[in-house]
This record gives C-alpha cells, sequence and structure tokens, in this order.
C-alpha cells in the first residue's frame, strides 16, 4: 500500500519527497512509524447488538457503542475483531473461547451476566490475555465504568438546587420515574444517587417512585395521575433514562402543569439532542423547556475511552483497577460543545 501519492512533476523528486515526509512522521511519532509497528489483535465482546435494544437502562444501543469502537480505532495500530455477546451468558463464553483461540493481544469484555464473567475471567487469566471489563466487573480484569451513584446524584442536586433558586417559598415533592423493578446495580445505584443528591439541596423532601417495569409508554398515565393528585405543588421530576424523560414532559403538558414541574433525565442520547435538522429537547434555541437536562453517560463514546486504556496496558503499562465515566449535567446552554450538531455547516 502507497503511504502518498504525489504528482510526477514535482519541485523535488518522488524519492526526496517520500524520505523527506517518512523523516517528519518518525520525529513526530518518536521515532516509530505506526507502519512499520506490529499491529495489536484486540476483540470486543459488546454486550448486545440486536436492533433496538437498549443498554443498561438508557437510550443507546450495541451499534452505538461499536461504532465508538470502530472511529477510535481507525488511528491507532491495532487490528479490532468484534463479538456479539446477545445479551447471552453462553454465547458470551463461546465468544471468549474463539478470542483465546485466535490469541488475541488484549479483550474487552461487556457483559452484564455475572457468573459468565467469573469464567471468562478464569480463562482469558489462564490464557494470559490481558483484559478490560467495561460497565460489568471481570475477575482480574481492569474496568471502565460509568458511575451510576454519581450520575444520579448529579440529576438529584440538579433539581434540589433548581427548586431552591426558583421555588423558595413553595411546597416541593419529588418523583422518580422509570423501572424500578431492575434490580442490577446500575439502576440501584441510579436511583440511590437522585435521593442523595436531593436531600442535600433539600433534607426535608423525600421521593416517590413510580415504576414503569422499562415500559416508558406507562410514564404518561403513572405522572399524570400523581401530578394531579398534588395540586398547588411544585414537583420534581427525576427520569432514569431520557426516553422517561420525554415522557414525563407529555404527560406534564397534559394536564396543563408545565409551569409547576422541573425534569432531569439520564444519559444524554440522540432523542434529547440529536443533529441539527431534527426536533429536540435540550437546544440552545429550547431554554424554556421542563426538560433541564440529562446526565450524560457516554456510551456512544466508549470507545475514546477504553481503547487509549488499551493501549497503555498493551505498551506493558500499570492501569487503574477502575476507571469511571466523567458525568456531566448536560442543558440547553453546553450542549452544542459536548454534542456539537454533526450536520450544520
Amino acid at each position: 500500500m502507497r503511504a502518498f501519492d504525489v504528482a510526477p512533476a514535482a519541485a523535488i523528486g518522488r524519492r526526496h519527497f517520500v524520505v523527506a515526509c517518512g523523516t517528519a512522521l518518525l520525529a513526530l511519532t518518536g521515532g516509530v512509524a505506526w507502519s512499520q509497528t506490529p499491529r495489536s489483535r484486540v476483540a470486543f465482546a459488546n454486550q448486545n447488538e440486536e436492533p433496538g435494544v437498549r443498554l443498561d437502562g438508557l437510550g443507546f444501543t450495541g451499534a452505538d457503542v461499536r461504532r465508538s469502537f470502530e472511529l477510535a480505532a481507525r488511528t491507532l495500530p491495532i487490528e479490532m475483531i468484534y463479538y456479539d455477546n446477545a445479551g447471552d451468558g453462553e454465547k458470551a463464553l463461546a465468544n471468549a473461547d474463539d478470542a483465546i483461540a485466535r490469541k488475541v493481544d488484549l479483550f474487552i469484555e461487556y457483559s452484564a451476566d455475572r457468573e459468565a464473567n467469573v469464567e471468562i475471567g478464569r480463562k482469558l487469566r489462564a490464557a494470559a490475555i490481558p483484559t478490560i471489563a467495561v460497565n460489568y466487573p471481570v475477575p482480574g480484569a481492569a474496568l471502565y465504568t460509568a458511575d451510576n451513584l454519581a450520575a444520579g446524584t448529579i440529576a438529584g442536586k440538579a433539581l434540589g438546587e433548581f427548586a431552591r433558586q426558583n421555588w423558595p417559598d413553595q411546597n416541593v415533592v419529588a418523583v422518580i420515574v422509570g423501572d424500578h423493578g431492575d434490580v442490577r446495580s446500575t439502576m440501584v445505584d441510579r436511583v440511590q444517587g437522585i435521593v442523595d443528591g436531593l436531600q442535600q439541596a433539600l433534607p426535608d423532601v423525600s421521593a416517590v417512585r413510580l415504576d414503569t417495569s422499562g415500559n416508558p409508554v406507562r410514564v404518561e398515565g403513572l405522572l399524570a395521575k400523581f401530578v394531579r393528585a398534588n395540586p398547588g405543588r411544585k414537583v420534581l421530576i427525576a427520569a432514569l433514562d431520557d426516553s422517561s424523560a420525554v415522557a414525563a414532559k407529555t404527560a406534564v403538558e397534559l394536564v396543563a402543569r408545565l409551569s409547576d414541574c422541573i425534569i432531569v433525565g439520564h444519559g444524554v442520547d440522540r432523542s434529547v439532542h440529536g443533529g441539527a435538522s431534527e426536533k429536540k429537547e435540550l437546544d440552545p434555541n429550547n431554554r424554556g423547556s421542563i426538560l433541564m437536562g440529562s446526565v450524560a453517560f457516554f456510551l456512544d463514546r466508549y470507545g475514546y475511552e477504553v481503547l487509549p486504556l488499551a493501549m497503555r496496558m498493551l505498551r506493558g503499562e500499570q492501569i487503574p483497577l477502575r476507571t469511571a465515566t466523567r458525568h456531566v449535567l448536560v442543558t440547553s446552554r453546553n450542549v452544542f460543545q459536548i454534542y456539537p450538531p454533526y450536520d450544520m455547516n
């Protein structure tokens, strides 16, 4: 494969041009040209790439996560091998076995199956393959993970601070809407974080929990009934995902209580930020929306966070046993800084 294509009639000859550019490339890369560096084989086993399946109680799909790895890997001296665990522990084990048989240099595991992860960790340690786990621990592996407790705390505190600043003399109630039947630590921590954040700002306010059983369609009926049952009160709404946050906004509109409610969601998926030509809730021109913001989880950027850790491991460096996502509250004021509209200009 040619490194450069140059015009035949140049001020300097082709050979001198290539040598000069090669020298410059070596200088920029610390004396090692990527084209001459052995390419490491890195396997990524994704949690579930079935269309429409949302990951970890948020609005992101396996395709979003995989795409981030594909993009992040383009500039690195690695060969990626992709697997789909399909949300199944047995499939995850089979994928790990295949990666071991291929003698990959590093394995990245994203599986929510605890028992499978224990066995996968044992097999990878026996094969002396360094491993990074994503969101769910694998014994012996470094962990890159969302911090659901911290994310929930950001949301709860934002709601509480809003009430203190805008409704200081009002009777305030709080509600957490979403899949409360999900007993995984990710969701439990998210709920606990919301409660902690609310109490930091409003120690006397407790949160009512409305369980949608993972179906955002149920939000409208449950929340509309709750808001109607609390006339004369201001309502702080924490949604466990962005689909529930958007549904909550619709419910409040239906009962004509927009001036009495404020909402914060979790995820910052495309349902709330979108592209420049799409309708979206978080927009610099939409500052009056009762959807105040959403706490970013960045699943669509995991590749850019995990692969640098993988590169350090491949170089023989020690990395932290646990690296957590840096969650931030995204509002209409900062959304374009964090998620620039890709289709503008």
